[in-house]
């Protein structure tokens, strides 16, 4: 299977979603059920275009060595830097061919097998974090199941599955407080203060990871509250119109807390030269989310298989054409924002 055929596989399968050739956004607008926003989906738009406005420095002036794109965080080394980002509720989303039980139990594995780990998602539904638990457990912990910012009762139900999953982190997706889904709805979920959030992070049996900070501000505030990373997310531009592009933030926000907190990033990441263009800017690594969706609609294990290192051959050939034989080499002197 070639990428091409993944993608056309994929078409008609996943409801509002068109599987474009390239997930830049555009398509999807005001959908929410679906993959797009609950505005006018301009802020996913400026994501995928602000990566691009980051040119890469071609030199090839250097010793002629061999690429390493592994990385090592949370104490587990990866293949590459890269994961799957968190998709709950596939079925309402993405259409009926895969409930979150399915759709875990293809990507997560798959993602292990591939050398690097997913996200898992989460929703109103309590068998969402129950299948996708179930799944990190069943791949041996190679997963990071991520939480909505519920209420204390909730989350001590969900905390309770997490530990029996022997995942290596934990995540919550703060941002998800602005998904209309979650508001005024039992179980109750909401914004947090800083108080409220060093509790939850206490509670982890595992690293934590805040997902959903945009300013140097919030990422102070999630250091404060003792989390061990945090994701630069404006949860894919479906929360609120008007936000930056991650990639417009990621520099301050890496030169508040980088060094002190690993940070990742998401949001219209699609080819191994924007994972090239994030790391450049400061991350440690990041997430991918779309795109795994249609690689599970498309080609199923083998689609996310190949859709991985579609994107490690890519950012190993930045690295080889930019003069970085290991990801500690790449430097922000090796882009520019033109």
């Amino acid at each position: 299977m070639t990428y091409r055929e993944l993608l056309q596989a994929a078409q008609g399968k996943m409801g509002p979603c068109h599987a474009c050739p390239v997930c830049n956004g555009r398509a999807c607008g005001n959908t929410i059920p679906g993959p797009g926003a609950k505005g006018s989906g301009d802020v996913a738009i400026r994501n995928y275009d602000a990566w691009q406005r980051v040119r890469l420095h071609m030199d090839t002036l250097h010793e002629n060595v061999p690429v390493a794109t592994s990385c090592t965080l949370f104490g587990k080394t990866f293949r590459y830097p890269i994961f799957a980002g968190p998709v709950g509720a596939t079925a309402l989303h993405y259409g009926p061919l895969y409930d979150d039980m399915a759709y875990n139990n293809i990507l997560v594995p798959a993602c292990a097998a591939a050398g690097i780990a997913a996200f898992t998602g989460d929703g109103t539904n309590p068998q969402v974090m129950v299948a996708a638990t179930a799944a990190v457990q069943a791949a041996g912990g190679m997963g990071v199941p991520t939480v909505k910012p519920w209420d204390p009762a909730t989350l001590a139900q969900k905390m309770a599955l997490v530990a029996q999953s022997g995942c290596f982190a934990l995540a919550m997706d703060i941002d998800a407080a602005g998904l209309p889904f979650l508001q005024n709805l039992t179980p109750p979920a909401g914004s947090k203060t800083v108080a409220e959030l060093r509790e939850i992070v206490a509670a982890s049996p595992v690293p934590f990871v805040v997902k959903g900070i945009m300013t140097p501000a919030a990422a102070l505030k999630a250091e404060q509250a003792g989390a061990a990373a945090i994701v630069v997310s404006n949860h894919g531009g479906r929360v609120l119109d008007g936000c930056p592009a991650t990639a417009e933030v990621l520099p301050a926000i890496v030169q508040a807390v980088g060094g002190r907190m690993k940070v990742l990033v998401d949001g219209g990441i699609r080819t191994g030269t924007d994972v090239f263009r994030a790391l450049a800017l400061g991350a440690d690594a990041v997430l991918v989310a779309r795109p795994y969706v249609t690689a599970v609609y498309g080609g199923g294990a083998e689609g996310v298989a190949l859709y991985t290192h579609k994107l490690g051959a890519e950012l190993a050939d930045a690295m080889a054409m930019c003069g970085a034989a290991t990801l500690a080499d790449i430097t922000p002197a090796m882009v520019g924002v033109y």
